[in-house]
């Protein structure tokens, strides 16, 4: 099952989630991430087989998507995201949900590279 474009990777994303994969690591999916996807689904800046795909995933234990909670830690831990580098809230949750539960970021987002508190990869 095809999840991610993986023409828009980079190679040390594409490397960093094969690796997961390859270790049995679950791949953590911010819940807010769907959240942001179902809304550009919306908007048609994104086709509706996007968040299709990715719903189906997170329902497929044999994929090894997981979706991670916006729960009481991250929302704890999401003043630990400067707001001044990463001021929009979505990305601030994203970040925040790294953090929380201690897992590197595979981003583009260059504001979100800037945070010295999380490891990003891209």
């Amino acid at each position: 099952m095809v999840i991610f474009d993986l023409a828009r990777l980079s190679e040390a994303a594409l490397t960093a989630l094969e690796e997961a994969v390859n270790a049995g690591n679950p791949i953590y999916v911010s819940a807010i991430s769907i959240v942001e996807i179902a809304y550009l689904v919306e908007k048609g800046r994104l086709a509706e087989e996007v968040l299709t795909r990715i719903l189906n995933a997170l329902d497929d234990p044999k994929v090894g998507i997981t979706l991670a909670s916006l729960d009481r830690n991250v929302s704890a831990t999401i003043r630990e995201i400067d707001r001044a580098t990463v001021p929009d809230m979505p990305d601030r949750i994203i970040a925040a949900t790294a953090l929380s539960n201690g897992l590197p970021l595979v981003t583009r987002d260059l504001k979100i590279q800037e945070l010295t508190n999380i490891q990003t990869i891209w």
